[in-house]
């Protein structure tokens, strides 16, 4: 999906002598989400209910980073949600929780995440301000792994999937089997609406689409999608969020019966 309010963006910010890379706010009614680049290729997420100006951050590994957005967007931040105890993805929660003195809650399946404070399981409800969060166990990559089902009271809906599920690929079996890999992507996930957009752990799209037109040569919208997201790479723009639908269309994982 293209924003068009943000089609001037990247070159305004080269002016100002700051990389789109860096940051993007994408607003969606009630909630909005900023994309934080973390590490090589990880993703970071600032879960911003407007109305309340509460938010989360999914899966935080530079406290740094996240303390400058939640200045810069003028936030409270009560949560954090991480989606499996990875370092990647998990290695900053004692340093979260040490900086905001306890304030703060850790949610997480897994009890190998330091200084988590809530244990959550399959179909828990959550909130962040009036924003409403739904617990999706889809072990696999790990055996705690959460995927975290956001909708906002316009319905406006995200999900948060971790390594479980990538744009246009999946995460390595490392605690679990493919039949599980296969009832995280094809049954939980797939169960949800196909306007849902997916933000994902890592920006691994343009490999991913390789290996999807490897496997699909005749899949015209693989082809589409992968020279959209070389566009991408080659101007520092982040690729997510994805579609559950659009998953459908171009991931293979999600495209096996």
């Amino acid at each position: 999906m293209i924003y068009s309010k943000y089609f001037l963006l990247p070159t305004f910010l080269m002016v100002l002598g700051v990389k789109f890379s860096e940051i993007f706010s994408s607003v969606r009614n009630m909630m909005r989400i900023v994309v934080l680049p973390a590490l090589s290729d990880n993703y970071m997420y600032l879960l911003i209910d407007n109305t309340t100006k509460q938010a989360a951050i999914v899966d935080p590994v530079d406290v740094t980073k996240i303390t400058k957005a939640v200045e810069s967007e003028g936030v409270k931040l009560c949560s954090a949600l991480v989606t499996h105890h990875h370092y990647d993805h998990a290695g900053g929660t004692r340093e979260l929780f040490d900086t905001y003195k306890g304030q703060i809650s850790i949610y997480g399946f897994d009890e190998r995440i330091n200084k988590l404070t809530n244990k959550v399981a399959d179909g828990d409800k959550l909130t962040v301000g009036n924003l409403k969060i739904e617990c999706i166990h889809t072990p696999c990559h790990t055996s705690g792994h959460i995927c975290y089902y956001t909708v906002d009271d316009n319905n406006q809906k995200a999900v948060f999937t971790g390594d479980t599920l990538f744009i246009g690929g999946c995460g390595r079996f490392f605690e679990g089997t493919a039949q599980q890999m296969y009832d995280a992507l094809c049954v939980k996930l797939a169960k949800l609406p196909d306007e849902t957009e997916v933000y994902c752990g890592h920006e691994y799209t343009t490999s991913n689409l390789l290996f999807a037109r490897s496997v699909e040569k005749n899949n015209k919208k693989i082809e589409e999608k992968l020279k959209w997201s070389k566009m991408k790479d080659n101007s520092k723009e982040f690729t997510v969020p994805s579609t559950i639908g659009d998953e459908k269309i171009f991931n293979p994982f999600m495209r096996v019966s």
